[in-house]
C-alpha cells in the first residue's frame, strides 16, 4: 500500500505540479523591413491563452518550463522558437504570406492553413464581416470547392466539392451545431457569421477529429463567447448594415471586459427584412398568382390586339420577386470565464429566436379533405409583424428557437510528455416550427449533448492529441411534414493524432473507432395508414410497432504529410478512409417531406405489392476513400494554391425516383394512377460512386496598392454505373482585383457559373451566369473610436442566375442587383 501511495503521489506530482519558477520573456515582433508587427498573437504549446503585441510590436509572456513559443499574424507566415524561462529580450521576424495565411482552430495543433496536409480555407476579419450574409452557405460560397444548396437566402447550407447535407460537419468552437439544418433544406442552420471571428472550411473527409458526420469536410464557425486570453480593459464593437435588395437592416454589438483573469463577452445580432428582388423571371406555372388569373378572364373578353395578349401573358407568367422570404432573427451570447498561467475554464449560454419565409413551400396543394377546417384560418394574418411579408393566406413560415451551453476547460501541465488536458462540452435545446396561418404544421425538435476530452502530449519526437468524443442526440417530429419517425442517436468515440518532423518533411498519422447506435420506434400503423380508415384497424397496426435499433462500428484512417521542398513552397499528400452510418432520413424516412414536393423513403423500406414494408435488411456503411494532392507557394509576390482530389465511395447513399406516385387518398401508386396533388416517391438507395475535381486559389501582388487573385473549381460526381448524381453545383471562375491605400480599400470581382448539363433524367440543364460584386472601404478614427464604412455593391449587372443545386431553383432565382451600406465601430 505504501509503495502504490508514493507511485500515486508521483504521478499526480508529475501531472499537476505547478512551477514555483516561472519567469518572464519579453521580445518584439517585427516584419520583414524590421518594422513592428502590433497584434500578433503568440502562444505556448499546451496553453490555451495567448497575448498580443502591442503598437510597437512588443510582447510579454510568462514562461514555467523549457516550451515553444509560436507566433502568428494572418496573412504572415507562423514562426515557432524555443524558449525558456531564463530567455532574455527575443526578437521574433515574421515574413509576408503570399496567400491569406490564418491560424486553423480546427486543426487540434495550432496548424496555419498552409501548413496542413488536409486543404483549409479561413475567412476572417473584415473580409468575413463584410461578405457575411445570414447563413453560412451564402457566406462561403465564393470559396473554391465550396458552394450553397441555396433555399432562398435564409436558409442555405454549405456544399463542399458537391456533398452536403449529413455529410458536412457544421460546427461552433469545434462542436456540433447541433440543429435539423442536415435533416431538410428549408432548415435554416443557426451559425451568425456576423458574431464569428473566422469560419475556417477542411475539405475532404475531417472524421479522424470530428466524427463520421464530416465525411464530406467540416465548417467551423470560431467565436471567442468563452474568453481564452486574458481581457483587461473593456472593449466592444458595433455595426449597422442596410441591404437595398430585400430592405434588410442588420444591427450588431460585441462587449468584451475583464479583471484580474476573470473575463466576461456579450455578443448579440438582430436582422429584419423582407421579400428579396430579383431579375425578371419566369414563374412555374404553379406559382402563378391568381389575379393573374383574373387578368386572363378580363383580356380573353375583349382584346384581340396580338401585342397587348403577348404583355399581358407575360405580365401573367414572370416575377421580379420571390415571395416568403422575410426574416426576422434575434440572437445574443453571453460568456465568461477565469484565465491564469496555467488554466482557462468558462462557460457561454446563447439564444436564437428567428422567423423566416419558406420560399415554394405553400400546402395549398397538398392539403387534404380532414384538414378543411383549417381554411377559416387562412383569412387572418399569420404573424402581425409580417403583414407586409406574406401575399398569400397559405404561406408558411419557420420560428426557429435554440438555446445552447457551452463550457470549456484547459489545464496546461508542460511536462516532458502531456502538455494539456482539454474538455470542451455543450448542451443544445433546438426547436424549429413551421407555421401556416394560425396553425403549427410541423415541428422539429432535438436535444443533445456532447462532450469532447483530448490530452495534447509528446512522445519522443511524436506530439499529437489523443482524445474521446461523445454525443447524445435526441431528435423528434410532429405534424404534417413528420416524414421521419423520433430516433435518439449515441456516439461514443475515441481518436488519435499524430506528427512527427523530418528535417523539411511532416508526416501526420490519425485513427479514430466510433460505436454508432440508433434507436428508434417504428409504427406499422404510420406506413399502412392511407389504406384503413376503420379505428380498430389503427390499433391493430399500432400494436404491431417495432422498436429498432441499428448498432454500428465506424473506423476511420488517414495518413498524410508536407514536404516543404523549396523555402515558401511545399506539397501537402493526404489519404483518409472513412466510414459513416446512415443518419435517421437516410434509413426511416416514410411520408411527404413538403419542402422538395416529394414522398421520401429511407433505406429500410422495400416495395412488395405496391406496398412499402420496413425490413432493414443488410444496412451497410457508407466508405469513402479520399485522396488529397496540394501545391502550395506562399512567399514572395506570387502565390498559389492548387487542390486536386479524388474521392471513391462505397455504399454511397442518395435518392432515387421509383417511377412511382403518391397521393393522399390512393397511397403509393404506379405513375400512370395520377391523381392532382399527386407526388413522386423518392427512396434512399446505395451505389458505389466517385468525385473528382480540381481547385484553384492563386494571389499576385502586383505592387504596395494593387493585388490580383484567380480562383476556380471544377468538380465531376458520377455513380460508377455512369450517371450523374443529382444537384451537383456548376463549375466557377473568377478573378478579383483589389486596391489598398492608407485607410481605403476597394475590390472588384467577377465570378462565372458555367452551364450544368451533366444531370440526371429528373433533372432540367441549368445555364450558366455571371455575376459582378463591388466594394469599397474607408477606414477611419474619431473621438478615440476606430470605424470602418463600406459599400457593397453586389450582382452589379442585375444578372438572372438559377442556383443548379437548389431543390427549388425555378421558383428562386439569386438575388437581384443590391447595395448594402453599413458602418462598423471598434472602441
Amino acid at each position: 500500500m505504501i509503495k502504490q501511495s508514493l507511485i500515486s503521489s508521483a504521478i499526480v506530482s508529475a501531472l499537476f505540479s505547478s512551477y514555483a519558477f516561472a519567469g518572464d520573456v519579453k521580445g518584439k515582433v517585427v516584419d520583414h523591413n524590421n518594422q513592428p508587427v502590433s497584434g500578433a498573437k503568440l502562444h505556448l504549446h499546451g496553453k490555451s491563452q495567448s497575448v498580443s503585441t502591442d503598437k510597437n510590436g512588443l510582447f510579454t509572456i510568462s514562461v514555467d518550463a523549457d516550451s515553444q513559443l509560436h507566433v502568428s499574424k494572418n496573412n504572415y507566415i507562423d514562426e515557432r522558437i524555443n524558449v525558456t524561462e531564463n530567455n532574455g529580450f527575443v526578437t521574433v521576424k515574421l515574413n509576408p504570406s503570399a496567400v491569406e495565411s490564418i491560424v486553423v482552430f480546427a486543426s487540434a495543433l495550432h496548424k496555419n492553413n498552409v501548413e496542413m496536409a488536409a486543404p483549409v480555407s479561413v475567412l476572417g476579419g473584415d473580409e468575413l464581416k463584410n461578405a457575411a450574409k445570414p447563413t453560412l452557405g451564402e457566406t462561403l460560397k465564393g470559396i473554391p470547392g465550396i458552394n450553397s444548396s441555396y433555399f432562398g437566402p435564409v436558409s442555405s447550407s454549405p456544399i463542399i466539392r458537391g456533398l452536403d447535407g449529413p455529410r458536412v460537419k457544421i460546427m461552433q468552437n469545434g462542436l456540433d451545431s447541433s440543429d435539423a439544418s442536415r435533416v431538410g433544406p428549408d432548415h435554416a442552420n443557426t451559425n451568425d457569421s456576423l458574431s464569428a471571428q473566422q469560419i475556417e472550411v477542411l475539405r475532404g473527409p475531417a472524421t479522424l477529429l470530428y466524427g463520421s458526420g464530416a465525411i464530406g469536410g467540416v465548417v467551423n464557425v470560431v467565436d471567442n463567447r468563452i474568453p481564452r486570453d486574458v481581457i483587461e480593459t473593456l472593449s466592444g464593437a458595433a455595426e449597422y448594415s442596410h441591404d437595398s435588395v430585400s430592405n434588410t437592416n442588420t444591427y450588431a454589438a460585441l462587449l468584451e471586459t475583464g479583471n484580474d483573469g476573470f473575463n466576461f463577452h456579450f455578443d448579440g445580432v438582430s436582422r429584419k427584412g423582407g421579400n428579396y428582388e430579383t431579375p425578371t423571371f419566369k414563374l412555374p406555372e404553379d406559382e402563378h398568382h391568381d389575379e393573374h388569373d383574373a387578368h386572363d378572364d378580363h383580356h380573353e373578353e375583349e382584346h384581340h390586339d396580338e401585342e397587348h395578349m403577348d404583355e399581358h401573358e407575360e405580365h401573367a407568367e414572370f416575377a421580379n420577386q420571390v415571395d416568403n422570404t422575410f426574416i426576422d432573427s434575434q440572437q445574443f451570447n453571453i460568456g465568461s470565464s477565469y484565465v491564469n498561467e496555467h488554466m482557462t475554464i468558462g462557460l457561454s449560454f446563447g439564444r436564437i429566436d428567428t422567423d423566416y419565409g419558406i420560399p415554394a413551400h405553400s400546402h395549398a396543394h397538398h392539403e387534404h379533405d380532414e384538414h378543411d377546417e383549417h381554411d377559416e384560418h387562412d383569412e387572418h394574418d399569420e404573424h402581425d409583424e409580417h403583414d407586409e411579408h406574406d401575399e398569400h393566406d397559405d404561406n408558411v413560415f419557420a420560428r426557429v428557437k435554440q438555446d445552447r451551453w457551452q463550457a470549456l476547460f484547459n489545464y496546461a501541465l508542460h511536462n516532458q510528455w502531456i502538455e494539456s488536458v482539454s474538455v470542451r462540452a455543450g448542451y443544445t435545446d433546438y426547436k424549429h416550427s413551421e407555421i401556416e396561418g394560425e396553425q403549427i404544421g410541423t415541428t422539429f425538435t432535438n436535444k443533445s449533448s456532447e462532450l469532447r476530452a483530448s490530452l495534447e502530449h509528446k512522445l519522443g519526437n511524436w506530439h499529437g492529441i489523443l482524445g474521446y468524443h461523445f454525443s447524445d442526440s435526441d431528435y423528434a417530429a410532429q405534424g404534417e411534414e413528420a416524414f421521419t419517425p423520433a430516433t435518439q442517436t449515441k456516439i461514443h468515440s475515441l481518436y488519435l493524432l499524430e506528427e512527427r518532423n523530418f528535417g523539411d518533411f511532416t508526416l501526420e498519422l490519425g485513427a479514430r473507432v466510433e460505436d454508432y447506435q440508433l434507436s428508434s420506434r417504428i409504427s406499422a400503423h404510420e406506413e399502412h395508414e392511407h389504406e384503413h380508415e376503420h379505428e380498430h384497424e389503427h390499433e391493430q397496426h399500432a400494436e404491431s410497432d417495432v422498436d429498432y435499433q441499428l448498432d454500428m462500428t465506424n473506423i476511420s484512417a488517414s495518413i498524410g504529410g508536407v514536404y516543404e521542398f523549396v523555402d515558401g513552397h511545399n506539397v501537402a499528400l493526404n489519404l483518409s478512409r472513412s466510414e459513416r452510418a446512415p443518419l435517421t432520413a437516410e434509413l426511416l424516412s416514410n411520408g411527404s417531406h413538403i419542402a422538395t414536393s416529394t414522398y421520401e423513403l429511407g433505406l429500410g423500406y422495400h416495395f412488395e405489392n405496391g406496398e412499402a414494408h420496413f425490413e432493414p435488411e443488410d444496412i451497410k456503411q457508407e466508405t469513402a476513400t479520399n485522396i488529397d494532392l496540394s501545391v502550395r507557394r506562399f512567399i514572395g509576390d506570387f502565390g498559389y494554391t492548387i487542390n486536386v482530389f479524388y474521392n471513391d465511395i462505397n455504399n454511397f447513399y442518395y435518392q432515387e425516383n421509383t417511377g412511382l406516385m403518391y397521393s393522399h387518398a390512393h397511397g403509393i401508386e404506379e405513375a400512370d394512377h395520377f391523381h392532382e396533388g399527386s407526388q413522386p416517391v423518392f427512396q434512399f438507395t446505395s451505389q458505389d460512386a466517385e468525385l473528382y475535381g480540381i481547385e484553384l486559389d492563386a494571389h499576385y501582388r502586383i505592387n504596395d496598392k494593387n493585388r490580383l487573385k484567380v480562383f476556380a473549381d471544377s468538380l465531376s460526381a458520377k455513380l460508377k454505373n455512369g450517371n450523374a448524381l443529382p444537384r451537383i453545383p456548376s463549375n466557377k471562375l473568377g478573378v478579383k482585383y483589389e486596391y489598398a491605400y492608407e485607410g481605403f480599400q476597394a475590390n472588384m470581382t467577377v465570378t462565372r457559373y458555367a452551364k450544368q448539363d451533366d444531370i440526371t433524367t429528373y433533372e432540367t440543364n441549368t445555364m450558366g451566369y455571371t455575376l459582378v460584386d463591388a466594394s469599397v472601404q474607408y477606414d477611419f478614427s474619431q473621438s478615440g473610436i476606430d470605424f470602418v464604412a463600406y459599400m457593397n455593391l453586389d450582382n452589379l449587372t442585375d444578372e438572372l442566375g438559377f442556383v443548379h443545386s437548389s431543390f427549388i431553383k425555378e421558383q428562386a432565382p439569386l438575388p437581384g442587383r443590391n447595395i448594402k451600406l453599413g458602418v462598423r465601430a471598434y472602441f
